[in-house]
């Protein structure tokens, strides 16, 4: 007689989770395969990525993560979906779900500290492709089970309006960071009314719509994000911090690369030995591997190690970070004087005799940009009483006002402070 001891036998795993997220809610997981996504590797290092890369250091509450987000964004597509088949807009289950994953994972491809070190470990490569392969090489592990979600992300759907829901002027994307950063950070500029503009949405002509009735939650959510990207996104301390951070990061790539004495982790390492094009991660399965090895977590261990780095430049940009000594900024409308910056540059140079090469890690003037809108392919189109479609533009008296297309650029110096 055979005896099966009951303890030994495996339940079935329940994969339909509902999650307590602070900002909306309750959040229901639509099927086992979506759960299957949040518990692969590559989503799950997400938790470890800040949404808002070093903006913490302003403020203290925005920590949360691309996981949050993407979770969240994932929700108000559930709300979208549900929206327009009520308004019988024709979407099949099979679409629907692929809409679901497309932006749960739309971004995946985003290295250590989201957008601050975009450009400094895979140079001339961004996170928007790196999402399309890490995607790809899902879809290979789940036989193809991604292949319509990939349409959809890259735009190759027929139904258009599914991909404009993942990216366009208006969203889910953007009414999810809107609402989430705001709420992490406390700014409540960017405070908008989430549910009443995709209570607005609709199809027509095969894209998508907002209604007219919604029109002033429209102005509201495009007045939001012009002021939360000089408030939060583009503050002069958040730019201060992640300006500190890529100099870090540049300065140990200089060392590693010309073959000075640096601990560094091998993920690491090896992005800065080499120099990849998107096609070597197409190619190369290895490569996405070591790159989705890399998060926040990594790299502070790094810059904590640098501390006690021989080289000086390394030495004294890491201590700053860890202990928050950030570059005091300054921005105006016109670019900064060359005369101004080389007077810093040597005043600095002989404070701590370095050379003017070297005191770039120190003084450096860029600039920022902030387009609140582009009307260009891609305007919010609105849905009249009359059944035509204009342009947000067209529609609203409060955005005639002022010049909401155009793209606003400042400039900004960074200098240590206390530099006279």
């Amino acid at each position: 007689m055979i005896i099966i001891n009951s303890f030994s036998v495996l339940k079935p795993i329940n994969k339909r989770k509902i999650i307590n997220d602070p900002v909306h809610g309750f959040i229901t997981i639509p099927d086992e395969f979506t759960f299957d996504l949040i518990g692969h590797p590559y989503f799950q290092r997400l938790r470890r990525i800040k949404q808002l890369g070093l903006t913490g250091l302003v403020y203290p509450g925005a920590v949360h993560t691309r996981f949050h987000h993407a979770l969240g964004a994932m929700h108000l597509m559930m709300l979208a979906i549900d929206t327009l088949k009520m308004k019988e807009v024709e979407i099949s289950e099979k679409d629907a779900l692929a809409a679901y994953n497309a932006i749960l994972l739309h971004d995946i491809g985003h290295g250590p500290f989201s957008h601050a070190l975009e450009q400094c470990i895979v140079h001339n490569v961004n996170h928007e492709d790196l999402t399309a392969i890490f995607m790809t090489s899902i879809n290979n592990q789940f036989d193809g089970k991604l292949s319509d979600s990939i349409k959809i992300f890259s735009n190759n759907h027929p139904a258009k309006f599914l991909h404009q829901l993942v990216s366009s002027q208006l969203d889910v994307d953007r009414l999810d960071y809107l609402s989430r950063d705001s709420f992490f950070t406390g700014v409540s500029e960017g405070i908008i009314g989430t549910e009443r503009i995709i209570k607005m949405l609709n199809v027509a002509d095969g894209n998508l719509v907002a209604e007219v009735k919604g029109i002033y939650s429209i102005e509201k959510f495009i007045i939001s994000r012009r002021l939360m990207y000089w408030q939060v996104y583009l503050h002069k301390t958040v730019i201060a911090a992640e300006q500190l951070l890529v100099k870090i990061l540049k300065r140990a790539e200089f060392l590693v690369k010309n073959g000075f004495e640096i601990k560094v982790s091998d993920n690491l390492r090896f992005f800065f030995e080499n120099t990849f094009t998107i096609d070597d991660f197409k190619n190369n399965p290895i490569l996405l591997e070591n790159f989705a090895q890399l998060d926040d977590g990594d790299i502070m261990f790094n810059i904590k190690s640098w501390q006690s780095n021989s080289d000086y430049i390394l030495s004294v940009l890491s201590k700053n970070l860890i202990n928050r000594q950030l570059f005091k900024v300054q921005i105006q409308e016109e670019p900064f004087s060359d005369s101004m910056i080389d007077e810093l540059t040597d005043i600095f140079c002989l404070e701590h005799h370095l050379s003017k090469e070297d005191a770039k890690y120190f003084v450096f003037s860029d600039t920022i940009s902030n387009k609140t809108y582009s009307a260009n392919g891609e305007a919010i189109q609105i849905l009249m009483q009359n059944n035509t479609i204009k342009g947000v533009e067209e529609v609203s008296n409060q955005l005639k006002n002022f010049n909401f297309t155009e793209s606003t650029t400042k400039y900004y110096l960074c200098h240590p402070k206390g530099l006279k």
